[in-house]
């Protein structure tokens, strides 16, 4: 059997695929989402055949008859049984960018970490009414996943905004050029080595992926690190994670909102979400708190501390009605929150909190969507799109709405800075 993609013959003859399905797990870094301004539609964005390309940031040709491309095409070919020939004309039509080769440099100047500001982008009007009309267009989908998946509405829809603003910034960049840009021509940084083994296996699993659903690799579109859809799911993670949730035999994350809504529950799920835990617990206001928070607080998403070791400390909690006995052995989480000319906030973050990190590895980002599915969970049931913003979140002035995302923007780089946090492969 083989699949025909226009002008070339992808595959050799298909076997089944001599793999293991391990994804590499991804974020915004974390790996994260699309573009970087508001659409004035809210629907998905429809594949086109060209990827977002500028003629002086791109040198085509660049991976033909290129060593370290041929080392990869023999090993795609014993490996997973590709024909050469197939993939050598393929990589002839790709080209390199230099957009994703540059927006993946750090920032050359250092960002000073901001939660009221990083909080403000996403916990705002525009996005909060998108998510409503979100939920209430795919309410019966959402609640499925809820059902199979154990993974609650509202958290669904917080992951999908923060990510796209349900599907409006997924990118426009051929997945097949970063990708190969990412592979072979990673910048000069410190983490090049480890960079360029993570992109190379995304690579390895757009190829495979794509070969398996028949899809042609060169119509892929997605951020300028790769990552695809609605939810931005880097290829690994499609191969791991993503699932078919519309029923139609295929996996559609740019275009099928069931398909990335059961995808994001899956992923939650296999990382390791507990139904009906909370993720977050308050922390008391009084001094006594905030210094044992601070002294706790290290930075790492992987819970560490026992509540129980926290309140024998002398931390004092600010959740009625907790039952601080039975919870004792919990393990938590002290999640540090600072703004510039503010005291440094802290909450307590359960196993769910450390999941939401698994996405991308930003105690801002986990907070951010948990904090956006509760105000647009609390827009639902107020059944009222017209409240403004500070009846959400008081705390907060009104600013102008901006898409600014993880690792798969092109404000990667600020909202790394500003999360604090070193993200992980999604």
């Amino acid at each position: 059997m083989t699949f025909q993609f226009a002008p070339f013959d992808f595959t050799a003859p298909f076997k089944p695929a001599k793999r293991a399905l391990v994804g590499s797990l991804v974020c915004a870094l974390g790996f994260l989402s699309g573009n970087s301004a508001f659409a004035q539609s809210q629907q998905p964005q429809a594949a086109t055949p060209q990827g977002q390309m500028f003629e002086e940031e791109i040198v085509p040709q660049r991976y033909a008859n290129n060593p370290n491309v041929e080392a990869f095409i023999n090993d795609m070919v014993a490996r997973y049984d590709f024909d050469a020939s197939a993939l050598h004309d393929l990589f002839a039509r790709v080209s390199y960018s230099a957009t994703a080769a540059k927006l993946v440099l750090p920032s050359p100047t250092p960002q000073t970490k901001n939660w009221r500001a990083y909080q403000a982008r996403f916990i705002e009007p525009v996005r909060i009414n998108a998510g409503v009309k979100f939920w209430r267009a795919n309410q019966a989908t959402l609640q499925r996943a809820a059902e199979q998946f154990g993974v609650p509405p509202e958290v669904i829809v917080g992951i999908i905004g923060v990510e796209t603003i349900y599907g409006k910034y997924m990118g426009n960049f051929r997945a097949l050029d970063a990708l190969t840009t990412l592979t072979f021509d990673y910048p000069n940084t410190p983490n090049r080595t480890e960079r360029m083994a993570t992109f190379r296996k995304n690579l390895e699993d757009l190829l495979v992926w794509t070969r398996d659903s028949q899809i042609d690799p060169t119509t892929v579109l997605g951020s300028y690190t790769g990552a695809i859809g609605i939810p931005q799911f880097l290829p690994s993670s499609i191969v791991q994670y993503a699932v078919d949730y519309d029923g139609n035999s295929r996996i559609d994350l740019r275009t099928s909102p069931a398909d990335a809504i059961g995808s994001v529950a899956n992923y939650l799920k296999q990382n390791g979400w507990e139904p009906g835990r909370p993720v977050v617990w308050r922390i008391a206001g009084d001094v006594g708190s905030q210094g044992i928070a601070q002294a706790a607080a290290d930075g790492a998403p992987e819970p560490k501390w026992s509540l129980a070791q926290l309140t024998k400390a002398g931390m004092l909690l600010n959740e009625p009605g907790l039952n601080i006995a039975a919870e004792a052995p919990t393990p938590l989480t002290v999640v540090d929150l600072p703004t510039p000319g503010r005291a440094t906030e802290y909450t307590l973050g359960l196993k769910n909190f450390y999941v939401l990190t698994r996405y991308n590895r930003s105690f801002f980002y986990a907070l951010a969507v948990y904090q956006l599915g509760e105000a647009v969970k609390a827009r639902m049931m107020a059944g009222d799109t017209a409240r403004t913003r500070s009846d959400v979140v008081p705390a907060l002035k009104k600013t102008k709405p901006r898409h600014t995302p993880g690792f798969f923007s092109s404000n990667w780089r600020n909202a790394r800075h500003q999360a604090g946090n070193t993200p992980v492969d999604r």
